[in-house]
Parts: C-alpha cells; sequence; structure tokens
C-alpha cells in the first residue's frame, strides 16, 4: 500500500486507485452512508446510539461476457449497504475494527468481489471524527460457514391457484403464513381467461409466461404491501427487507440455462422450481394441486 501522506485522509476510492494492481478491475463505491448505531467500547458509549459514517470502496471482476442493462451481470450496490445492516443487527460490538471486519468478510464473499476498501468513522464523540480504514483481498479472507441469520432468510414460497387469489381473506391468510418472520414468496399461474394460442413452440413459451405475469399483477393489486419481483437480484434484496413478494417469472425462467421453460405454462412446476433455487423451507400449495415428486423442498397444503 502507498504511504503517500495525502492518501492517508483520501476517499477509499481514490486510494483504491492509487494503489490498483496492473490488472484492470472495475469499482462500485457507497459514499457517506450514515447509520445510527449502539457501538464502543467506553462506558459513556452504553445505551446511547451515535452517527456512524460509512465509505466504502469495492474491486469487482470486470465483466466478461454483454451486461445488458441486467442487474443480475453486475455485483448490486446492496450487497454493501447489506453486509452493513447484517453485521450491525447481529449485536453490540465494542470496536469499529471488528465491525470494519466483518463487513469487509461479507462483502468479498461475493463471487465477483476482490478488494474491499471500508472506512467507518464516529461522528458524535467530539467536535471531530474518530474512525478506522481496512483493505482486505479476497484471497486473505478466511472461509467460513453460513451463519445462522443467513440461513433464517429461506422463504417460503406459495403457489396460489385462481380461487385463492380472488378469495376475499387473502391479505389476511398470507400474512398468517410470515407471521414467524419468514419470507413469503408467491407465485403464480395462468389466468383463467383464454391465452392466445399459436404453432411456434417457442412463442407460446413466452406468451404463457407472459400471461402468468399479468396474473401476477392482478394477485399483486390485492394488497399494497407485495412487491412484484422479475430478477434474483431483486428476490435477495426483497427477501432481506422481510417484503412478502409476487413473482413475476419471465426474466428468470429466460436467462436461467436449467429452468423449466418446457413447464412455461405450469406455474405449480415453476414454483417447485423457484423454491429449489432459493432453497425455501416448503412449498406450498392449494388442497387439490399437485407438483413432481422427488424434489429438495418439502410441498405443504396450503392451510383452509
Amino acid at each position: 500500500m502507498s504511504t503517500d501522506i495525502h492518501l492517508a485522509f483520501a476517499h477509499p476510492e481514490e486510494r483504491a486507485e492509487a494503489t490498483a494492481s496492473a490488472d484492470p478491475r472495475d469499482r462500485i463505491s457507497l459514499r457517506d452512508y450514515l447509520v445510527e448505531a449502539e457501538i464502543g467500547a467506553f462506558q459513556l458509549e452504553r445505551g446511547h446510539r451515535q452517527r456512524l459514517m460509512f465509505n466504502v470502496v469495492v474491486e469487482v471482476r470486470p465483466q466478461s461476457g454483454p451486461i445488458d442493462d441486467d442487474v443480475d451481470r453486475i455485483m448490486s450496490y446492496d450487497t454493501i449497504t447489506e453486509a452493513i445492516a447484517d453485521e450491525l443487527s447481529a449485536g453490540r460490538l465494542n470496536l469499529l475494527e471488528t465491525l470494519a471486519e466483518h463487513i469487509a468478510e461479507r462483502i468479498l464473499s461475493h463471487p465477483r468481489a476482490m478488494r474491499a476498501f471500508v472506512r467507518i468513522e464516529k461522528l458524535d464523540r467530539g467536535p471531530f471524527k474518530l474512525g478506522v480504514e481496512i483493505v482486505r483481498t479476497a484471497a486473505a479472507m478466511p472461509v467460513t460457514a453460513q451463519s445462522d441469520d443467513l440461513v433464517a432468510l429461506h422463504p417460503l414460497v406459495v403457489y396460489l391457484d385462481n380461487r385463492l387469489i380472488g378469495a376475499a381473506d387473502l391479505p389476511e391468510r398470507i400474512d398468517a403464513l410470515g407471521l414467524d418472520g419468514v419470507p413469503v414468496i408467491l407465485c403464480v399461474g395462468l389466468p383463467d381467461k383464454d391465452v392466445p394460442q399459436v404453432g411456434v413452440t417457442a412463442v407460446q413459451r413466452r406468451i404463457d409466461l407472459l400471461a402468468i405475469e399479468q396474473n401476477a399483477w392482478v394477485l399483486a393489486g390485492r394488497d399494497r404491501r407485495w412487491l412484484v419481483t422479475e430478477s434474483r437480484t431483486e428476490i435477495d434484496w426483497a427477501i432481506r427487507q422481510g417484503s412478502t413478494i409476487v413473482w413475476a417469472p419471465s426474466k428468470l425462467v429466460l436467462d436461467t440455462p436449467d429452468a423449466p421453460i418446457q413447464h412455461a405454462a405450469n406455474g405449480p412446476a415453476l414454483a417447485l422450481w423457484l423454491a429449489e433455487q432459493l432453497a425455501a423451507r416448503a412449498l406450498m400449495v392449494p388442497v387439490g394441486v399437485s407438483v413432481s415428486a422427488g424434489s429438495r423442498v418439502p410441498v405443504e397444503t396450503i392451510p383452509a
């Protein structure tokens, strides 16, 4: 690392550029991210929240192919903000150094992250800023097992037929499924109305997926809290926010090589595939709806 004195207080982005290796890397950054939290080793800091300022720069592997304006092909900025939120919610810490280490470790667990600069500053200890900055590389980070808090985010996938989509008490029933804090993802099939039919299989599959998406938007209209998602990045973000999700399947099914595109008109089959992709704790289906046997995900019946 460069020892030039002007870099000691420069923004992490400037330090990243000054210490870059010869191989090309892209960078994403989070500037002046303000959060309140309780942290500190001194007694006067206990029981009091104080402002923390985060500045983070992450060097990422350059994209090998076209991005195509697709959020699933990049490292999302949410990776940084979620790393901060997860570590602050994990429990009280005494040291900024510990917090910075944990945040860097989470960020560098992303497959595209190569090097992370993490600066954290306390703003309320006096008429100045107290802070720490660390630099960590992916190669130097220890391999750790998945923690319990990530396991707890495994969602419940629920397939709704058209009878349930129209049920008067549907919002209350969905709320009851998520009472223990488990994220809920709602999936649907084809609507009751006739879907246009064509003679080209590839075209018909896209029409069927679009018809399912129309039905998903109809479902989302039942409750303003329900968030329609299309990409894997959106789904992961919504799960972490605790949102109830309505899945619009076209993008993920068409973008994933091993997706069951041959079942584009089969809502339960698509829901089962999504549940397996997300390592869901269960797939719930209405009485009378069946899915293929042998799934890695338990299949349960929606309570009456």
